[in-house]
């Protein structure tokens, strides 16, 4: 469940404080920690990892499997990134200071060029999910591997154990390849009820095969920011899940009491969750998510960084 229209119906469910109806329990594997769970007839694995801290420590050769089930007809990669700078080129290097950048008229996402350092999440096998569910940004850091999305596209139920990013995704083209993830990192108050105000997570990543590779040296990285004054000029990206390429939605945020940011955009469906908030061309300041599951038809929100952001993305980069 990590769409925006499926996180809206977990947070209804979670504030009734009922449980999702057909959800059963069916295979419990505690030695791994795994459990299978069955929701609708459909089944999809998650890991408990260690909620009470918010951490998932990837198993390799789970891992592995992952990559290579999307690499398995799903996503082809590519010897060498396209350079004729039209189809994978960036949208989002703009001096917006310098008068370059303007709302979108009118305030409707539209299909937009993929760029090296925002990609798709996909999660191969039977869960029931499109091949990619969710979006991510790659985000600077020390180790160069850390990505940034939603909680709820990495933890429902448990951590996912199927999770692959491709950067700058493209109609079936992973040109910086896949990656997987070595740790998922999430405040403890999304693994205990689904805080919708903590809904953020960091994934430390590494691509199979590539021994020493680091994706921030391949794919460029964003920087990230806390406690950005409002209202600020924001960019929202995501990749749809009935898309083979990324929109965008260029816009203002506001703020939509003390731990949300709201973005007034039209046409940002499902799968566009994680996707990052920019500002200055290259900011990270939100990630779509947070007050229901995302959003709606014309509105988008993420959680607001501020210092529970800040404290989980300090804790992300440590080795």
């Amino acid at each position: 469940m990590s769409s925006r229209a499926e996180g809206r119906e977990r947070h209804r469910t979670a504030a009734r404080g009922g449980v999702a109806v057909g959800l059963v329990c069916t295979v419990v594997l505690a030695g791994a920690g795994y459990v299978a769970w069955e929701l609708r007839g459909i089944v999809a694995t998650r890991a408990d990892g260690d909620p009470a801290r918010g951490v998932y420590q990837q198993d390799p050769e789970r891992a592995d499997r992952t990559a290579a089930a999307v690499l398995d007809g799903i996503v082809r990669e590519e010897a060498e990134p396209p350079t004729d700078g039209k189809v994978f080129a960036g949208s989002g290097a703009v001096d917006w200071r310098s008068g370059g950048w303007k709302p979108s008229d009118p305030l409707e996402a539209r299909p937009a060029p993929a760029e090296p350092a925002i990609g798709a999440l996909f999660s191969p096998g039977g869960d029931g999910d499109p091949d990619h569910h969710c979006s991510g940004v790659v985000v600077h850091s020390p180790g160069g591997d850390l990505v940034a999305t939603a909680a709820h596209c990495v933890h429902a139920g448990g951590f996912r154990t199927n999770l692959a990013f491709a950067p700058g995704y493209r109609d079936g083209v992973a040109p910086y390849g896949v990656w997987v993830p070595t740790r998922i990192d999430v405040d403890p108050r999304w693994t205990a009820d689904q805080d919708p105000d903590h809904d953020i997570a960091f994934l430390r990543l590494r691509r199979p095969g590539y021994p020493g590779q680091r994706l921030e040296d391949v794919t460029g990285a964003m920087t990230i920011a806390f406690g950005t004054e409002l209202p600020a000029p924001a960019r929202l990206v995501g990749y749809p899940n009935s898309s083979e390429q990324p929109l965008d939605c260029r816009t203002t945020a506001l703020p939509a009491g003390p731990t949300q940011l709201r973005l007034d955009c039209a046409d940002v469906p499902n799968g566009t969750s994680g996707g990052p908030v920019l500002t200055d061309g290259h900011t990270l300041i939100g990630v779509i998510g947070g007050r229901d599951g995302g959003g709606d038809d014309e509105t988008s929100y993420s959680v607001r960084f501020g210092d529970a952001a800040r404290a989980l993305h300090e804790r992300s980069i440590r080795p």
